[in-house]
């Protein structure tokens, strides 16, 4: 069961173990991920070579602030249009400088959690790009207070 790690995958996670120790793996071999500051943005970093910065917010508290305590009977859909309206203002702070840097936006929905995802291709062959990069996202996103 377990997967092909590719050694360029491997050199890279090892190149940043040092300057982000707070990057995480969330399985052996796998994405690494890490907290952009204390408002919820996330940065991943995939075995397939792109890097994410995404900001979302889980169903459970989307219908928390909606019923008020009292469980409404919305349906999914409308609990993410709800969450999706919710996450705007936090997202709309970075969108435009994200998508300037190279970053592209989609919309990520599970049975959990909307999240607003920008991702960028990044070259697992160029460690110091990578960590230049992830810099970056936690000078933008993690400090911009």
């Amino acid at each position: 069961m377990s997967k092909e790690v590719s050694p360029d995958w491997t050199t890279l996670r090892a190149s940043l173990v040092s300057p982000f120790p707070q990057l995480q793996e969330l399985e052996a071999g796998g994405a690494m991920t890490m907290d952009l500051g204390s408002d919820g943005w996330m940065l991943e970093l995939t075995p397939d070579g792109r890097l994410l910065c995404q900001y979302g917010m889980a169903l459970d508290d989307v219908m928390t602030l909606l019923s008020d305590g009292t469980p409404e009977d919305l349906g999914t859909d409308e609990i993410a249009k709800q969450a999706k309206y919710y996450i705007q203002p936090e997202v709309s702070k970075y969108r435009a400088i994200l998508l300037k840097s190279g970053f592209s936006e989609q919309t990520e929905m599970t049975d959990d959690y909307v999240a607003a995802c920008f991702n960028r291709s990044i070259d697992k062959t160029n460690p110091v790009a990578v960590q230049d990069l992830i810099r970056w996202c936690v000078r933008t996103i993690g400090v911009a207070r």
